[in-house]
């Protein structure tokens, strides 16, 4: 997909989210237990009730992986249950040398048919960089992430006080463009979103931790939206695990559109 018809699905449905498809079968709703297949039984009811508000979906691999063969095989399925308008990503997080990195992206593009994979950038360029040879498809790089533990390396300062991010921005964005590269950015670094998209001002933006991590959406919109949106923020446990109920379905579908109209809004408002 281009940035063109990201945002044209963006404009059509007047909403810029992301669904992360991060099922824990322990988690499920105990009806879906008697069910054979119970994993992909909860997602196809996920996408169907979210598939008006959402752009995106966002399968974590973990949680795929977790659960061996089968696992790999739901989320196969799955993405062949997804239709074919909407933006899917492999939050992978991969990133090794060259050609690991080539195989990697094979895997992902080609066998799997996602459009976009998240990698992370420690490796440098050589292991970004063959990812970007698969015409349409998307890198989504780390770049600032919410997580505890980012303080160890990403707001490292060198001699100038250049935060380790900004190195990270201002270095990957030259491999690619606004065309196949995106930027993961945490819902909750709010305060440097600004910065990022100071960087960046025509990248799209994969922001998590809206909602059940406590980012702001309003906040994260009015620092990273541009003529474009500019942004995918996504909703993982905030919208699947909305009801543990028979009702889990209706209650994710409640909580997409909330956040459909709160986007909308915004929408109007920044772009």
């Amino acid at each position: 997909m281009t940035s063109k018809e990201i945002f044209a699905e963006i404009k059509k449905k007047r909403s810029f989210l992301c669904v992360g498809l991060d099922p824990v079968l322990e988690k499920l709703p105990r009806h879906l237990q008697k069910e054979k297949d119970p994993v992909y039984v909860f997602n196809k009811i996920i996408i169907d009730q979210t598939i008006d508000q959402a752009v995106a979906y966002k399968p974590n691999l973990a949680f795929y992986e977790a659960m061996g063969p089968k696992g790999l095989d739901i989320l196969q399925k799955t993405l062949e249950y997804l239709p074919a308008d909407v933006f899917t990503i492999a939050d992978a997080k991969r990133g090794d040398i060259g050609n690991t990195s080539s195989l990697y992206a094979r895997a992902f593009f080609e066998k799997m048919n996602f459009d976009a994979i998240t990698v992370a950038p420690y490796m440098g360029e050589d292991s970004v960089t063959p990812f970007l040879k698969f015409d349409g498809k998307w890198v989504i790089l780390l770049a600032l992430t919410s997580n505890q533990g980012s303080q160890d390396f990403q707001m490292i300062t060198d001699e100038k006080q250049k935060p380790l991010f900004v190195t990270v921005l201002e270095k990957s964005k030259v491999w690619g463009n606004s065309e196949n590269m995106m930027y993961v950015v945490g819902a909750t670094r709010v305060s440097h979103i600004q910065t990022v998209r100071q960087l960046v001002p025509d990248h799209f933006l994969l922001v998590p931790g809206v909602g059940a991590q406590g980012g702001s959406l309003e906040e994260v919109a009015r620092a990273g939206m541009n003529a474009q949106c500019g942004l995918l923020v996504n909703s993982s446990r905030g919208i699947i695990y909305a009801s543990s109920g028979e009702d889990f379905g209706l209650a994710a579908k409640k909580e997409a559109q909330s956040l459909q109209v709160a986007m909308e809004e915004l929408l109007n408002t920044y772009c």
